[in-house]
């Protein structure tokens, strides 16, 4: 049991530190929404890719620990999910914020 909280501890010191290089990232290039836009469109490729390929074969394929997971699921901030903008707040803002002419 200790060894499984030892790998859970390793894998969220690792997440946390890829988190704190994508923030550096992001807050390198504030001013440029190409380049943030960049790196939301790796995120949710990624974030595809890695539920895609790896998480939903890794499913568990009897009830108990099916039920187990959603347990989980449910007790540690539900299921991971990526927003996109919507369109219409971004045209939104453009309209209370427009840009000037130059």
């Amino acid at each position: 049991m200790n060894q499984i909280h030892s790998h859970s501890q390793d894998l969220q010191a690792t997440l946390n530190a890829i988190a704190e290089q994508l923030q550096a990232l992001a807050a390198d290039h504030q001013d440029n929404p190409q380049q943030l836009l960049a790196i939301l469109r790796t995120l949710e490729k990624t974030h595809q890719e890695i539920r895609d390929r790896w998480f939903q074969h890794a499913l568990p394929d009897n009830r108990q620990d099916f039920y187990t997971l959603l347990q989980d699921i449910e007790a540690n901030g539900g299921w991971p999910y990526i927003e996109r903008m919507r369109l219409q707040a971004l045209l939104a803002r453009l309209e209370n914020n427009p840009l000037d002419p130059d």
